[in-house]
C-alpha cells in the first residue's frame, strides 16, 4: 500500500470544474500534469443529478442515478438546460417531468421546481454538484483554494451569472468561467506549440458546439462560435432505435413508456458496440425477444442527415471567422458522441485534417480548466497564457422608435466596454428609461430583453439639451455591467445585468438566422421608425419656431411652412422612408431664411454686453460640441 505523504503547510490548490449536462468532473494540476480525481470507486464521471428526499437530505451522482426512475419530480437531472431559464420560458415545461412552482411576484422569473412541496432553483440543484466536487477533491488534495469552472461558449449573460452563484453556494471561489472550446485547446497544450488557427468540435449527448479559436504568441482568441443545441448522441440512440424497431416489424404507437425507455438504452448499446464492431446483434427487450443485426454501414448511413447538420453550423462558424478548411493547423474532438467512427470521419473530410482525439472527449474540458486555474494560481507560470473569448450576440439599447443601437456586436473580443452618447425627445424630460437589450435584429422588440431601469431627477430641460452617457463594460467572464450618467448634472446610476434567465444555443442560432433572413424587412423598419422619429422632431421645432417668433415670417412663407410640415405629418403616417426623408427636405428648404433669421436674433441677444473674452471662451466650447460623439433621442 502506498502513502501520499502530505505537507499540512501547502497551500490550497486551485482546481478546474467541468459542470456538465450529463456528467461532471474535477480536475487538477499535479508535477506539471493536469489530473482528473477520482472517487474510491476509481470513477472519474459524477453524473449531473441530484434526488431530494423525503428528509430533505440529497443524493448526489451515481446513487441518485437509479432514483430518478422511481423519483422523477424529486429527481432532477441534467439541469444544466434551467441555467439562467425563466419560469414563463414555453421550453422550460418541455424538459422533463417535473412539477414547477408559480413565479414569484416578489422575487426574480426564474425556475423553481416543487420539490415535495419545497422550491428549489436551478442554481440550488447545480450547487448541490458543486459541493459533491468540491468534497471529492479535497479528499484528495486536502484544502481547495479558487476553481476555474467551464460553461458553453454560447452562454449568456444570465446563465454565466447562474453558474458563479451556484459556485458560490457551494462554497467554491470562482477564478474564472471559462468557455469549453477553449479549455480543450488548453488540455491539448497548444498553447506551448506554434500559432495557429484550430477548430474545436464538440458534440455531446444532447448538445453541438463549435468554435474558431487563434493563438497567437500566447494569446488564445475566440474568432467565432456556432452550434446546434437539440443535436446530439441522444439523436443517434433515436435513429438507431426507429431502425431496430422496423427491423422487428414493430410500431412505436403500441409501445409502453417502459419499453421505449428499453429500447433506447438498447440502443444506446449497440452504438457503443459499434464503435468497434462490425456488426452486432441484439435480443430486443420486447415481446417474444426479437433479435436485429445492425452494421456499422447502416449506422453511419442513419447518422448521416444528424452530421450534416453540424456541417451547416461549422461552416458557418469559418465563414464568420473568415477563414477555409485549408488555414486551420488543426481540429479537436470534444463530448462523448465524437467516439463513433462515423463521426471523426466526417469530421476529417469537414475540416481537411486528421482531427486530434488522443485525450479523452469526456475529460478533456475538465482537464484544460486544471491548466487554466494553474496559470492563474502559480507565479512561475503567470502571463504564459491569455484568453480571449468573444461575446455570442450584440448589447445594445432600445433609443427612439423602438429601434436597437448596438453598443458592443457580436464576436467582440472580451473583456471590452464601450460609450455611447445620447440625448431627449420631449421638452422637459426629467429621466430616462432604459431598456438594455441582446440581439442581432433592428427592432428592440425582436431581440432578448436583458434588463430595464430608470436614471431619474434630471432638471426639465428643453428637447435636445440633456447629454445621457451609456457605457457597457463585459468581464473576462462574459457578465454585462451598465453605466448610465447625464453629463450635464453629473446624476448617475450603475447595474449590474443579471437577466432571470437565459438563452441557450437553439435560441442563439435562432436569433443569428432570423437576423439573416430577416435583413431587408428589420432594416426598412428602422429606416420607417427612425424617419417618424425625426420627422415628429423637426415638425414639433418648426411649430415651436412659429408660435415663438412668429413675427418674423409673412403670411406667404407662414403658409407654405405650415403645408410642408402637414406634408411631413403625412409622409410619417406612411411605410416609405424615402417619402419622409424627401418631406424633410422640403420643410428644410421651406424653413432655411426664417432659421436664418432666427440665428441672426439669436446671435445678437447672445452678443449685446459680451467681451471679447467671452467670446473667444465661446468659440473653444462650440469647437469641442463640434467635435463630440453622435448623439441619438431615446425615449
Amino acid at each position: 500500500m502506498l502513502l501520499e505523504i502530505f505537507d499540512p503547510k501547502a497551500p490550497p490548490r486551485a482546481v478546474g470544474i467541468d459542470l456538465g449536462t450529463t456528467n461532471s468532473l474535477v480536475a487538477y494540476v499535479r508535477e506539471g500534469v493536469p489530473t482528473t480525481i477520482e472517487n474510491c470507486h476509481m470513477e472519474t464521471l459524477v453524473p449531473s443529478v441530484v434526488h431530494y428526499d423525503p428528509r430533505g437530505h440529497t443524493v448526489v451522482g451515481k446513487d441518485a442515478v437509479p432514483l430518478a426512475h422511481e423519483h422523477p419530480r424529486e429527481t432532477i437531472v441534467s439541469v444544466k438546460r434551467f441555467m439562467g431559464r425563466g419560469a414563463d420560458d414555453p421550453e422550460t415545461k418541455r424538459l422533463g417531468p417535473y412539477v414547477f412552482m408559480p413565479a414569484d411576484p416578489s422575487g426574480p422569473n426564474t425556475v423553481r421546481f416543487d420539490v415535495r412541496g419545497k422550491p428549489v432553483t436551478p442554481v440550488e440543484v447545480s450547487a448541490e454538484i458543486l459541493k459533491s466536487l468540491r468534497e471529492l477533491a479535497e479528499d484528495e488534495l486536502r484544502t481547495v483554494g479558487g476553481c476555474v469552472i467551464t460553461v458553453p461558449a454560447y452562454f449568456d449573460d444570465g446563465q454565466r451569472q447562474a453558474t458563479k452563484d451556484a459556485a458560490r453556494l457551494a462554497g467554491l471561489d470562482v477564478l474564472r468561467l471559462l468557455n469549453e472550446p477553449t479549455a480543450a485547446a488548453l488540455a491539448y497544450g497548444l498553447e506551448k506549440k506554434q500559432n495557429g488557427t484550430f477548430a474545436v468540435y464538440d458534440l455531446g449527448g444532447g448538445t453541438f458546439d463549435v468554435t474558431i479559436l487563434l493563438l497567437e504568441d500566447g494569446v488564445f482568441q475566440v474568432k467565432s462560435t456556432g452550434g446546434d443545441s437539440a443535436l446530439g448522441g441522444d439523436d443517434m440512440d433515436r435513429a438507431l432505435f426507429e431502425h431496430m424497431l422496423a427491423s422487428a416489424k414493430k410500431e412505436a404507437s403500441t409501445l409502453t413508456p417502459h419499453e421505449v425507455r428499453a429500447l433506447l438504452d438498447a440502443a444506446k448499446e449497440v452504438k457503443h458496440a459499434l464503435t468497434s464492431a462490425d456488426t452486432v446483434t441484439k435480443t430486443l427487450p420486447l415481446a417474444g425477444e426479437p433479435s436485429v443485426t445492425v452494421t456499422r454501414a447502416e449506422l453511419d448511413t442513419l447518422v448521416a442527415p444528424l452530421l450534416e447538420r453540424t456541417g451547416q453550423a461549422s461552416r458557418r462558424a469559418m465563414k464568420d471567422a473568415g477563414i477555409k478548411p485549408k488555414d486551420l493547423d488543426g481540429v479537436i474532438l470534444v463530448g462523448g458522441s465524437t467516439r463513433v467512427p462515423a463521426v471523426r470521419a466526417y469530421v476529417a473530410k469537414l475540416f481537411e485534417h486528421e482531427p486530434l482525439s488522443d485525450i479523452d472527449p469526456d475529460s478533456v474540458v475538465a482537464l484544460g480548466a486544471a491548466v487554466q486555474a494553474d496559470l492563474l494560481t502559480n507565479a512561475d507560470r503567470e502571463g504564459e497564457v491569455l484568453l480571449l473569448d468573444v461575446l455570442p450576440l450584440s448589447l445594445g439599447i432600445e433609443v427612439g422608435g423602438g429601434v436597437v443601437d448596438k453598443i458592443l456586436a457580436r464576436n467582440t473580443t472580451i473583456p471590452t466596454g464601450a460609450r455611447n452618447t445620447y440625448t431627449t425627445q420631449e421638452d422637459k424630460q426629467t429621466g430616462f428609461l432604459l431598456h438594455v437589450v441582446q440581439g442581432e435584429r433592428e427592432l428592440a422588440a425582436d431581440c432578448r430583453s436583458l434588463a430595464r431601469f430608470a436614471l431619474k431627477g434630471i432638471p426639465p430641460m428643453p428637447a435636445g439639451l440633456a447629454r445621457l452617457e451609456i457605457t457597457f463594460k463585459v468581464d473576462a467572464d462574459g457578465l454585462l455591467s451598465v453605466h448610465a450618467r447625464e453629463t450635464t448634472t453629473g446624476i448617475e446610476q450603475r447595474v449590474e445585468v443579471k437577466p432571470s434567465y437565459g438563452l441557450d444555443d437553439d435560441t442563439v442560432e435562432r436569433m443569428l438566422t432570423e437576423a439573416l433572413d430577416h435583413g431587408e424587412s428589420d432594416l426598412l423598419k428602422r429606416r420607417i421608425l427612425e424617419g417618424r422619429v425625426e420627422a415628429e422632431r423637426v415638425a414639433s421645432a418648426t411649430e415651436k419656431a412659429l408660435a415663438n417668433d412668429g413675427h418674423l415670417v409673412s403670411a406667404e412663407e407662414r403658409a407654405l411652412i405650415e403645408s410642408a410640415t402637414r406634408a411631413l405629418r403625412e409622409a410619417a403616417a406612411g411605410e416609405d422612408p424615402q417619402k419622409i426623408r424627401a418631406r424633410l427636405d422640403d420643410l428644410d428648404r421651406a424653413t432655411k431664411e426664417f432659421a436664418g433669421r432666427r440665428m441672426n436674433v439669436a446671435v445678437a441677444r447672445a452678443l449685446a454686453g459680451q467681451n471679447v473674452g467671452n467670446l473667444e471662451e465661446g468659440v473653444k466650447h462650440a469647437k469641442g460640441v463640434e467635435n463630440a460623439h453622435v448623439e441619438r433621442p431615446i425615449d
